[in-house]
């Protein structure tokens, strides 16, 4: 085999005096230029720049008589959703309309829980009153129509306590409600077919897994998170935190994992599989974080919290990629993602559900290719130079209210003052002496079989 090398004469690059020039090595091809890089790096600056400038993510505001207390996004249509409030009220709403197709009037307290049937034309809900209601759920038509008001359920279900969250399973006409215990109903049947109990007061949420659909998980008063099966009559396991978890979520597309809202500001994703140790530790709310729901993609999550504030998360990541909030906007209890992963709906105490979009600066409409094209090319530009100072402190800078930045500012001292302290109680301590728990299981108290 013939091997052609490359051979230069080193007295074409050695230079005889110090005043000689050096040989420059020129590529002159026509498609590359000297200044690429260069040019790269200030296109990549300018899409950083006009990424923040167009990033106006509210849309809409879809106004109630009361709180809203819960949202549910029908499975099989893309621009409806209904809400629950304080007062018992539900309205299905037309997102691309921005009305309310109909009321469903039939509770007399506050509304916990809402959840569709596989069908899509089917909603259940579950109230403070003691009672669940079977409901029938009208078509959301693209164009406008009459509005069908205060409909009556279709199906009563009476408890014994109040309920506190509810959801359908993914096949089969059955639901979970929470309260004092955990019950399984059937559409058919008046009375529970199945009840589980393990050591709380209140179960505060129940989410079916999307990929194993008879497998189930909760959250409790005791600081609990409660794994089921449907197909046995106890329990599988549980984990105990040092603080309440308010909600979960399970990931679409990874269905061991799941992810809980803590009342300790950050959020936990877990492997059911391996409960000893959170895979990932998600930060930056300064209050108790009240919901949670996962994209379809299951890349991202969207959390609502009670310091009024939204925010989105990467399923690996540890802070926030968005945080979007408004003046009027109060505490936060629910949150959505749309069936297309392109909104975000927020149901918050200042009575009103909110559309905001995934991401705050994306053109909504329909786009030409170049201009599709040129998206693509901004965000690979971004993408390529993301470690660079500049880029990166525009992309990540994030304009907050004084509330939240003050608090996150204060955490942020008491945080390092704990690093500090625990830092100089290993420089004066014996070896081994201390030992320091990581943080993803730090908050772990116990994990029963």
């Amino acid at each position: 085999m013939k091997v052609k090398v490359i051979s230069r004469s080193e007295e074409e690059y050695t230079r005889e005096r110090t005043s000689d020039l050096r040989k420059v090595q020129r590529n002159y091809d026509p498609q590359l230029h000297q200044f690429e890089k260069a040019k790269e790096y200030t296109r990549a600056l300018n899409a950083a720049k006009l990424d923040r400038v167009f990033a106006k993510p509210f849309i809409a505001a879809l106004p109630h008589d009361d709180g809203v207390t819960c949202l549910a996004r029908n499975p099989r249509t893309i621009n409806s959703i209904v809400a629950g409030a304080a007062d018992g009220d539900i309205r299905i709403w037309d997102i691309p309309q921005e009305r309310v197709l109909r009321r469903l009037v039939g509770h007399t307290a506050a509304v916990k829980g809402i959840s569709f049937a596989p069908d899509g034309e089917t909603v259940v809900s579950a109230s403070t009153d003691a009672t669940v209601k079977l409901w029938k759920v009208p078509y959301a038509p693209f164009e406008a129509g009459d509005v069908q008001e205060d409909a009556e359920p279709v199906f009563e279900f009476a408890g014994k306590n109040a309920f506190r969250g509810i959801d359908h399973h993914w096949d089969r006409t059955q639901f979970a409600t929470a309260g004092a215990a955990v019950d399984i109903w059937d559409h058919s049947r008046s009375e529970p077919i199945q009840t589980f109990t393990w050591g709380s007061d209140t179960i505060t949420s129940v989410r079916f897994n999307p990929a194993e659909a008879d497998t189930f998980a909760s959250t409790g008063s005791d600081r609990s998170i409660a794994l089921y099966d449907l197909r046995r009559a106890t329990p599988l396991r549980k984990v105990v935190m040092q603080t309440r978890c308010n909600a979960l979520a399970w990931n679409p597309m990874e269905p061991f994992n799941f992810t809980a809202a803590n009342e300790d500001c950050c959020l936990y994703t877990y492997d059911m599989r391996r409960l000893q140790s959170a895979l990932c530790v998600h930060k930056d709310f300064v209050s108790a974080v009240m919901d949670v729901d996962y994209s379809p993609t299951g890349r991202e999550f969207v959390a609502g919290g009670y310091d009024r504030s939204v925010r989105i998360f990467a399923t690996s990541g540890g802070h926030s990629r968005e945080v979007y909030t408004t003046k009027r906007m109060q505490r936060v209890f629910a949150v959505r993602f749309s069936g297309d992963a392109t909104y975000v709906f927020s149901g918050s105490d200042d009575m009103n559900v909110r559309v905001w979009k995934a991401k705050a600066s994306e053109q909504l409409g329909v786009r030409l290719p170049r201009e599709k094209h040129k998206q693509a090319y901004n965000e690979a530009l971004v993408e390529r130079y993301k470690h660079m100072p500049e880029v990166k402190r525009i992309t990540r800078h994030r304009h907050l209210p004084a509330a939240i930045y003050k608090a996150s500012k204060t955490r942020r001292a008491v945080t390092e003052s704990d690093k500090r302290k625990l830092s100089r109680r290993i420089e004066h301590s014996a070896p081994g002496s201390i030992t320091v728990k990581p943080e993803r299981k730090r908050k772990i108290l116990a994990q029963v079989e």
